[in-house]
């Protein structure tokens, strides 16, 4: 059985139900819950046959890993956003999701700062505390901050995409290149389809999206799947993926 390590977050747990659950045509997957950046990590150290990792981490596995087509997070109006507890300028001390991740990488369009890597969930506390001066919020970050009184400093997917045009390539699905090409692409058609059908049966995967969401309201459960399961979690866009990483020199996509 093949290891697939993803994160705990709605868009994950519904894309990837069908597959971990053998409702779909494919290898059978053994499930590891992980936050993004222990996802990164797990892919550094290729310790998982399949792992969604951040876009902006590739460069570091590439030896190692291919990536799928299928299963990734992309899209506009999806990007992580920089927040504080009042209006400001970027600076100060920020708070990343870690420093592998692609939410890291996209501050970088803004300058070069001091940051503190943490857990993603922790941020918005350690902003209001004033532990850090602004923070980088991905995942439901993007549409919650408000609710936890701060503002927005800056969308950071909005600055990718005015110099771009471009969707944000935010996570893809990593396989180990060493499975083999054939062991590649049936895992390509399972994750596509696995993401298939949750589109096509959305109540199906309702109890394990929750039970992995406990502390998300069913409405921001809803309004994150909604937000990053789109048309580029079937196809990344690899123009997008391919201006992210710059000068990686090996083959982005499994094939």
């Amino acid at each position: 059985m093949l290891s697939f390590a993803f994160s705990p977050c709605p868009n994950d747990t519904f894309a990837f139900h069908a597959l971990v659950h053998g409702l779909v045509d494919g290898p059978a997957v053994k499930p590891r819950l992980e936050d993004i950046e222990a996802l990164n990590d797990l892919a550094e150290r290729g310790a998982a046959d399949l792992v969604k990792i951040s876009v902006a981490a590739y460069g570091r596995v590439a030896e190692r890993y291919a990536l799928l087509r299928s299963g990734g997070a992309a899209g506009f109006g999806t990007g992580p956003v920089l927040v504080a507890r009042e209006e400001r300028e970027p600076g100060g001390l920020i708070a990343i999701p870690g420093e592998r991740t692609t939410a890291a990488l996209l501050l970088g369009l803004l300058g070069t700062f001091d940051t503190k890597p943490m857990r993603f969930h922790e941020i918005p506390d350690a902003v209001l505390s004033g532990d850090v001066d602004c923070g980088v919020l991905i995942h439901e970050g993007r549409f919650t901050f408000e609710d936890h009184g701060l503002v927005l400093v800056r969308d950071l997917g909005e600055v990718w995409e005015s110099r771009h045009n471009l969707p944000v390539p935010l996570g893809a699905v990593a396989v180990r290149r060493d499975l083999g090409n054939e062991t590649a692409r049936e895992l390509e058609a399972a994750v596509r389809a696995s993401v298939v059908y949750a589109r096509e049966h959305p109540e199906a995967s309702r109890d394990y999206v929750a039970a992995h969401a406990q502390e998300m309201a069913p409405d921001v459960v809803r309004r994150h799947i909604e937000l990053y399961v789109n048309e580029y979690t079937l196809d990344l866009d690899e123009t997008a993926v391919t201006t992210l990483l710059g000068d990686v020199p090996l083959p982005v996509f499994a094939t």
